[in-house]
């Protein structure tokens, strides 16, 4: 009998996460080397881009409906994967490390008695098994680890594997009516920010920081990100100032960030803001004292004040794409 990995989709208002895809994308990829199958399944009121399953490659999606669902349960959801995974006899189960996993992966691994590893940059089939590899230490260092026990857990870092275009000609979606669901927590209300990106999703980030000097300054920053159609992200200091909101912090108390571009500006580059994106593919720093760490993960850096710079660089940006 062939190995199950099912994948665990996550939706916002009806709607599949990227990060979720990337998942999808990278089982597809091992499940020959495992000699198993990729069944995915969903939790909520409504799937609005089903279309989007069969597009990357899905043949087998499972649909766990409940109106009381639309929003996130930890108890509910826990229980339903949990669930999911022992009728399907899964070997292993893969989601995103978005917010939402990072809380939902070891609720599932404690219900399941399944070992679990978070946060994971690299998947690879070594003799059959699965080799996992995840940053340690602040992300100064790689670790290799494989999990011993029969079904086996594992979150990915958005924006690291790539979603694959896979088109199947037909996709069963299988839906199951969930009743009496355990809300015992629930997520009540979503308050969402109008047209403005996830930084844990985003290709592009322009960051700031403490040389921003103040909130009536992040004018700077918001109008780079436009122009590069970019999230606008922001160092703990900031957020702890009350200047920005937490959704936007980077760092390790913050959102694990790995996009194309990340722009920094104003920050010195604590180890602790490193952590959450020194694995971006490109790195270009902005500050005025040239000492500062960010300028030993940087690719491109600008020693100068950033106040002259930014309005200069978002204008040349406006000019290029215009």
């Amino acid at each position: 009998m062939s190995n199950i990995i099912l994948v665990y989709l996550e939706q916002r208002e009806g709607f599949i996460k990227k990060g979720s895809f990337e998942a999808v994308s990278k089982a597809i990829e091992i499940a020959p080397l495992l000699g198993a199958e990729v069944n995915a399944l969903v939790i909520g009121d409504s799937i609005n881009n089903s279309d989007s399953l069969k597009k990357y490659g899905l043949n087998k999606v499972t649909f766990y409906k409940n109106s009381e669902l639309q929003n996130y349960s930890s108890s509910a959801y826990a229980k339903i994967i949990a669930d999911a995974v022992k009728s399907v006899n899964a070997n292993y189960l893969i989601m995103s490390n978005t917010a939402l996993g990072k809380d939902l992966a070891p609720l599932v691994s404690v219900a399941l008695n399944a070992g679990l590893v978070v946060d994971a940059v690299s998947l690879e089939i070594e003799n059959g098994d699965l080799t996992i590899t995840r940053p340690i230490y602040a992300g100064k260092a790689l670790e290799s680890v494989s999990i011993t026990t029969n079904i086996k857990v594992v979150s990915l870092r958005p924006n690291v594997f790539k979603a694959i275009e896979n088109e199947v000609p037909e996709i069963e979606i299988s839906t199951i009516e969930v009743t009496d669901p355990d809300l015992s927590n629930r997520v009540v209300e979503l308050k969402k920010s109008e047209g403005k990106l996830d930084v844990a999703e985003a290709d592009i980030i322009v960051s700031g920081g403490r040389g921003l000097k103040g909130p009536e300054h992040f004018g700077l920053i918001e109008n780079l990100a436009k122009s590069l159609n970019a999230a606008v992200g922001a160092s703990r200091a900031v957020v702890d100032a009350g200047w920005r909101p937490h959704r936007e912090q980077v760092g390790q108390t913050g959102k694990t960030v790995t996009p194309t571009l990340y722009i920094a500006c104003g920050i010195s580059g604590a180890i602790q803001h490193l952590a959450g994106m020194s694995s971006s593919k490109y790195i270009v720093a902005i500050n005025k004292d040239k000492d500062a760490p960010i300028f030993s993960v940087a690719d491109y850096g600008i020693a100068g004040d950033l106040f002259e710079i930014l309005p200069v660089l978002t204008e040349e940006i406006k000019k290029v794409k215009a």
